[in-house]
This record gives structure tokens, C-alpha cells and sequence, in this order.
């Protein structure tokens, strides 16, 4: 028997507590499984997403006190979206991330994202980023 056997002496139990518990922190999901839960990949859908989106949006504006021209569109009758931009095909869990950091964003950063002139887009909802074009080159 070991020094340690003798000096630790480990009932059963405990030894299959500790493989168990061991067995978890081997078994855990890869880096590119996490957040997936299982579920199949699917194509987030447009007018779900932008009538969602809207409706946060107005939300925020009126419990943040914002009044600029995107609330107001937010707010109004206006059509919603039913595509996204050409060669943007966002999966569900993408929309699902974006309108989660836009409920739980402060109101400093909602009025950024709302902003009439140099507003900005959270991390979690650039998903369809707009196409840089090239610098036209110098003669």
C-alpha cells in the first residue's frame, strides 16, 4: 500500500466520486460546440428578427429617454425589413445573441447604437458587415 493510501485512506465512494467528477472535466464540449446545444443550423428569418429588433429598440428609446431619428422609426409604422442585405445569411443563434445585448445594454451604449449621425453597431449584432471598398489608388 502507498504513503499516501495509508495517510489518505479513500473509501469507495469517494474514489468513484473523484473519477465522476473527473469523467466531466474530460467529457466537456469542444471550443467550436459550445452555445450550439445540439440544435441544427438554421438561416435566422428576417421579419422575426427586425420585428424583434423594433420592438427593443422602441423599448429602449422610451426607457432611456432617446429621441433621435431611429427611435422615431423604431416607434413608427414603418414596414419591417424581410431580407437581409445581399450575401448575408445569419443563423438563428446570431440574431438570438444580438438581441440579447441589445436588451441588456446600458443606456450610454443604446444611445450610440441609436445616434443620428455616426451610430454604431454592437460587436453581437455586426453579423452582415457592410462590404469595404479599396482606397481609390494616387496617380
Amino acid at each position: 500500500m502507498s504513503v499516501i493510501a495509508r495517510k489518505w485512506p479513500l473509501s469507495g465512494a469517494v474514489r468513484a466520486g473523484g473519477v465522476a467528477a473527473l469523467w466531466l472535466v474530460v467529457a466537456a464540449p469542444t471550443a467550436g460546440n459550445i452555445g450550439s446545444c445540439g440544435l441544427e443550423r438554421a438561416d435566422l428569418d428576417a421579419t422575426k428578427f427586425f420585428t424583434e429588433k423594433r420592438r427593443i429598440d422602441c423599448a429602449r428609446c422610451v426607457s432611456c429617454a432617446l429621441a433621435t431619428a431611429a427611435c422615431d422609426e423604431a416607434c413608427g409604422a414603418s414596414a419591417v425589413p424581410s431580407e437581409f442585405a445581399e450575401d448575408c445569411f445569419p443563423l438563428t443563434h446570431d440574431g438570438e445573441v444580438c438581441l440579447a445585448a441589445l436588451t441588456h445594454a446600458s443606456c450610454e451604449d443604446y444611445a450610440s447604437y441609436v445616434a443620428d449621425a455616426g451610430a454604431t453597431v454592437p460587436t453581437e449584432c455586426n453579423f452582415c458587415p457592410p462590404e469595404r471598398k479599396p482606397a481609390p489608388e494616387e496617380p
